[in-house]
């Protein structure tokens, strides 16, 4: 059974209505559970929520605490309604920061409890405050989670059977603040090709210049953890080469003055329109301070694109082989290896014959794992 905030089936009436802040609502549907009625959502309620909570202005954390305790109220209730049927002690999978109440309705039902950790945690929070310092001008907005945020996730961390994780990166920032090393698991996410991406063929110049410029892309929310500082730098000390920068997502930092003619920001675009954005670029950066994972380094391979990455994030780049691993977040760092790039567009084409999904990343791989851990007891 899949319960989920929001569900739109092709024959749903948010299909028919023809805003563009409709489009990520719009595409949560996947055609291959559609046969399955074990689906329960709770759109129409969460579109309701979300209105509510303009209206009344409320603050970020207010919202995202707010939001958690919505779909947990709706997600137990759920739960209750439904008769199980089951030959076997059943499994509550459910993702960090919104399992609390969940995972206390399974314990009195006895069921196994597992906790999807979508990020690292605390120390996450640590270095973002520490990038903050360093480089935040004036009008960046970033609070901290509040207590209870983190005092409720140590209470679903007690309650949890397994924790699982999507990268060592996670495991050893869970650990840093006690977690027991026993309960957590290392599971990278999984990603599946398009038909497109498994056909399309990449081609880079004999040589990068002013008319033909090297192209790199950051995807993905724009801000300070996900090291966008340092791309700025980068951006600032690479103004003189043919090299042109574009961002694409939620600007979370105001735009530096004056502006820099080779960085295009682009703004937010749907996940079905990204794909037209790796197909124009040459090489795909994420030098990240801190990512559960970061799935968007998989979408770059998949459309063979080379990447530079951090390495505080899931073990996606083969260094030297299918892109770079930086050996610190810095503009400078990210400088280097750029002018590689520029003067050695060979190289940049044989990272990219070797820039593919691997089996290790399948939805096959992850459902034996997930499979494996209801059957394994807990070391503990």
């Amino acid at each position: 059974m899949l319960i989920i905030d929001a569900w739109v089936p092709p024959q749903s009436a948010w299909r028919r209505l023809p805003l563009s802040s409709l489009k990520s609502l719009q595409e949560r549907f996947h055609p291959e559970l559609a046969q399955f009625h074990s689906v329960h959502a709770f759109t129409n309620a969460l579109v309701q929520f979300e209105i509510t909570q303009r209206l009344f202005k409320t603050s970020e954390w207010s919202r995202i605490l707010d939001r958690n305790r919505w779909f947990q109220q709706q997600a137990v209730q759920k739960l209750c309604q439904q008769t199980m049927q089951c030959i076997s002690r059943p499994t509550l999978f459910a993702y960090s920061y919104a399992a609390l109440d969940l995972f206390r309705y399974a314990k009195t039902q006895g069921w196994q409890t597992v906790l999807g950790q979508i990020d690292p945690g605390p120390i996450e929070e640590k270095l973002v405050l520490a990038e903050c310092t360093r480089y935040a001008p004036a009008g960046i907005d970033w609070q901290p989670a509040p207590a209870q945020y983190w005092a409720d996730w140590q209470v679903e961390c007690a309650l949890a059977d397994r924790i699982v994780v999507n990268s060592d990166w996670s495991r050893q920032a869970l650990q840093q603040v006690g977690i027991a090393a026993a309960k957590i698991e290392v599971m990278p996410l999984a990603y599946e090709q398009s038909e497109a991406s498994k056909s399309w063929v990449r081609t880079y110049p004999p040589q990068f210049s002013h008319d033909r410029p090297l192209r790199v892309l950051f995807l993905g929310q724009i801000i300070l953890r996900k090291g966008i500082a340092a791309v700025l730098e980068a951006a600032n000390f690479l103004k003189d080469e043919p090299i042109e920068f574009y961002l694409v997502g939620a600007p979370g930092i105001p735009r530096p003055e004056p502006a820099q003619p080779h960085v295009h920001w682009l703004g937010v675009v749907s996940r079905s329109e990204t794909a037209q954005y790796y197909q124009r670029s040459d090489v795909f950066l994420f030098p990240t301070l801190s990512d559960g994972f970061g799935l968007t380094q998989l979408e770059a391979q998949a459309w063979q694109l080379p990447v530079i990455s951090s390495r505080f994030c899931g073990a996606v780049v083969k260094d030297q082989v299918n892109g770079w691993i930086l050996p610190e977040v810095t503009g400078d760092a990210i400088a280097q290896i750029l002018r590689i790039c520029l003067h050695h567009p060979r190289l940049l084409e044989q990272f990219s014959h070797h820039s593919w999904v691997t089996q290790e990343f399948s939805l096959t791989q992850l459902s034996a794992q997930l499979v494996q851990q209801e059957r394994d007891p807990p070391n503990l």
